[in-house]
């Protein structure tokens, strides 16, 4: 679609007009407030060729305009002018990651809470995540009788607990005994390489040797690593979801897991790392997310470990500043990933 460049300031005006207000935006609100050098009839007449082009609407008669789905579209992928964060921002920002530079959980809740703030909406971040698990240390622990805590981590930082029943009980130094010749022997090993190691180990190694391969292979399973919300209440806040049943419909998706992988598989896991993938109104193909829209990057070492960030919000947010945040945080999180946990 060609727009003039009247045109494209037009509906760059109204997008911004109406992000802010929630409100149709008309004729004489622009060349008011904006000391536009035209007159309210050429701007009426421009934005009727914007609605016959689909990029605008009148929700009522005699009412200005509001965006489309379509208008946000053109907007987002013509428009948004490419900024940075600005840099006291980005310097706060940086800051904060730098000061919980070795904890990876501390990075992913500061990562949803800094989405979340920057962009007053929602926000979803998960943990890097490796399509092969590699295997980097064991421990186990003595409960009860038989009942046993296994603390499996892998390269990456990823960590899974989970309490596993032997045949009879066994004394910790016993399990620490075998604990450590397990590390020992199966230090940065993919579960293939894990499987060929068990005639090295006694029946009780190779019991657990067989409960740690069922583990990995659920850890490869997986889609995600672990999940990280923030902002909820930002979503349920909007005007337009004051009292609708549409926001609780769009964050719906990213409280059940399922559905959020299939909407990162089919979105931004596959994507480059650092870039950008916005979806707006759910793109004809998810319902939840119809009056919604979702800014999503892929961060991490693609041939290592990685994860995804994003905001989720209502169409008309602010999509600039939200790109620029998405983008700064994904780069930050990419550079502890290739600096503290890639392998």
């Amino acid at each position: 679609m060609r727009l003039t460049d009247r045109q494209k300031l037009i509906l760059t005006i109204i997008i911004h007009e109406h992000i802010q207000t929630a409100q149709p935006v008309g004729s004489k609100t622009l060349v008011q407030k904006y000391n536009l050098n035209m007159s309210s009839a050429t701007v009426r007449n421009e934005m009727a060729t914007l609605t016959d082009y689909g990029l605008l609407r009148q929700p009522y008669t005699s009412a200005g305009r509001v965006p489309t789905e379509e208008g946000y579209r053109f907007f987002v992928g013509n428009l948004v002018q490419k900024s940075a964060l600005p840099t006291t921002t980005r310097r706060t920002i940086a800051h904060q990651f730098y000061q919980s530079r070795q904890d990876v959980e501390q990075w992913l809740r500061l990562a949803a809470s800094v989405l979340a703030n920057q962009s007053q909406a929602a926000s979803l971040v998960t943990a890097p995540h490796a399509e092969k698990a590699i295997f980097k240390h064991l421990e186990l622990i003595a409960t009860r009788g038989r009942q046993v805590l296994m603390v499996l981590v892998l390269m990456g930082g990823e960590i899974r607990q989970q309490f596993i029943a032997l045949g009879e009980p066994v004394p910790q130094e016993r399990l620490s005994e075998i604990a450590t010749q397990i590390s020992n022997l199966c230090v940065r090993c993919n579960a293939d390489m894990i499987s060929r190691l068990r005639g090295q180990m006694d029946p009780l190694g190779q019991d657990i040797l067989d409960i740690l391969l069922t583990e990995m292979a659920l850890i490869e399973e997986a889609a995600t690593g672990e999940i990280y919300l923030d902002g909820m209440m930002n979503v349920l806040n909007e005007p337009e979801f004051a009292e609708s049943d549409e926001a609780r419909q769009a964050l719906h998706i990213l409280e059940k897991r399922s559905l959020l992988e299939n909407l990162l598989a089919s979105t931004v896991m596959n994507a480059d790392v650092g870039g950008i993938q916005v979806l707006i109104g759910g793109e004809g193909t998810w319902e939840e997310l119809r009056s919604c829209s979702v800014v999503l990057a892929r961060y991490g070492d693609p041939n290592s470990l990685t994860g995804s960030v994003g905001v989720l919000g209502p169409i008309r947010m602010p999509y600039d500043r939200t790109i620029s945040t998405v983008r700064f945080v994904a780069n930050v999180l990419s550079d502890l990933v290739t600096e503290t946990l890639a392998t």
